[in-house]
């Protein structure tokens, strides 16, 4: 019974969301409400849907700063010089634009998090899509893709973190045997922004782009700075930012709003100016927080009445004892829908325990389940309960159901493709 209401209440957000009968901040709140009063559970939701945002609430507040502190950055021109040196490469052809975006998503997601991620590649590549005319899908989904493969494979991402400490497994032993499929899946990536890209250049059409070409080159001979000097010094800010960041030397929301009062000071000292940059700005932060807290109540109420739970029984119940020699590939596959659907901390506190506990059966090491487990990360990184995603729309100016219908089938084949690679490398193994 839980499993039937889990279930649909994922089909009913789904459809609100993507046949645009609601917005994703209504349909993700009402979704879980409605089969939750269905199962008996009306009384107890206040405290169920308070669990889940105050489980979000850290992540309201660095979403909230982070856009805000990027925004100060863009306004400054910060990303300019990256864009320009871009266009002088490409020249205006989508092929290279693409695959541009792809390499720098790609080495943007080592700091392994995503809304840091999606802030950078978006201020950085977005001016170019909109001047050439490129789909910003395409865009939003090369991002998620990259920030699947890296940020949620490698051990320093929250997905690999997560399952090497539920597991109690060893960080090295666990990545480096990865290491081949992150590089395989990373190829492949590169793969996928080269044929979107020659997609682009067809749809698009090569006068245009030579039009649109020409166009950006003359405004990136003019362009001259006001106040060159607080490039460097922005730039010093963000790169202090980025390795505080690594190195944990504070908690994330912290670390963003600190950055955010130095970059107002900086490049606004009069009060007036802080407060027009702070509203102008307000916009764009407030629909994020709103769809995080909106997730956070999704969250709390499958978790508290253990919906995410019985889901995740009730799918290694339907495996036959006879698929136990490739129980590793079931979980790889079963990751996939569950961690589109589940929030990270369920799927990972949750759900893999279980599952590494029958892979034990079968005599199978939770190593190899942790790896498994993590393949589902690009999916996730484009659910409705990936919080950084939220930021993302919001960079490309588009909705759930849009960039879903969208990204969709080259993320799953992107997915699928890992569990090969994991396969054919070793990281995962078929038990004879």
């Amino acid at each position: 019974m839980l499993s039937i209401l889990g279930f649909g209440t994922i089909l009913l957000f789904m459809f609100l969301v993507m046949t645009k009968r609601m917005s994703a901040f209504m349909a993700i709140i009402i979704s879980p409400i409605i089969f939750a009063v269905i199962g008996g559970f009306g009384a107890g939701l206040g405290p169920m849907m308070m669990e889940g945002v105050e489980l979000v609430a850290p992540t309201a507040v660095l979403l909230l700063f982070a856009v805000l502190y990027f925004g100060i950055m863009m306004d400054a021109g910060l990303f300019d010089p990256i864009s320009r040196k871009i266009l002088q490469v490409a020249k205006g052809d989508p092929v290279k634009i693409i695959v541009g975006t792809a390499i720098l998503a790609l080495m943007v997601a080592l700091d392994g998090d995503g809304t840091t991620s999606y802030m950078i590649i978006g201020s950085a590549m977005l001016p170019i899509y909109r001047k050439i005319g490129i789909n910003p899908l395409i865009l939003a989904t090369i991002s998620v893709m990259a920030l699947g493969t890296i940020s949620g494979m490698t051990p320093w991402g929250g997905a690999a973190t997560r399952a090497i400490s539920v597991l109690g497994l060893d960080a090295s032993e666990y990545f480096v045997p990865l290491i081949p499929a992150i590089v395989c899946g990373s190829i492949w990536i590169l793969l996928t922004a080269y044929v979107m890209g020659l997609m682009e250049r067809k749809r698009i059409g090569t006068e245009l782009i030579h039009k649109a070409a020409q166009e950006l080159a003359m405004t990136s001979t003019e362009a001259q700075y006001q106040t060159p000097k607080l490039i460097w010094v922005n730039f010093l800010l963000t790169l202090t930012l980025m390795v505080a960041l690594v190195l944990g030397l504070a908690p994330l929301p912290i670390l963003f709003i600190v950055g955010t009062v130095i970059a107002l000071l900086l490049n606004h000292r009069q009060l007036d100016d802080q407060k027009k940059i702070i509203k102008e700005h307000a916009s764009n932060a407030v629909p994020v927080v709103m769809l995080v807290l909106g997730a956070g109540i999704f969250t709390g109420i499958l978790s508290s009445t253990k919906m995410v739970d019985s889901m995740a029984s009730d799918l290694l119940s339907i495996v036959p004892d006879s698929f136990g020699p490739i129980f590793t590939i079931i979980v790889a596959l079963i990751s996939l829908p569950l961690s589109f659907l589940m929030s990270n901390d369920a799927f990972f506190f949750g759900a893999l325990p279980v599952l590494a506990q029958s892979a034990a059966e079968y005599g199978i090491s939770p190593m190899e389940i942790a790896r498994a487990g993590v393949i589902g990360q690009p999916l996730h990184s484009m659910g409705p309960t990936s919080a950084p995603l939220w930021v993302l729309l919001e960079l490309v100016r588009r909705d759930l159901g849009s960039f879903q219908r969208f990204a969709l089938i080259p993320v799953t084949i992107l997915s699928l493709m890992l569990i090969l690679f994991t396969i054919l490398t070793g990281a995962i193994s078929i038990n004879p």
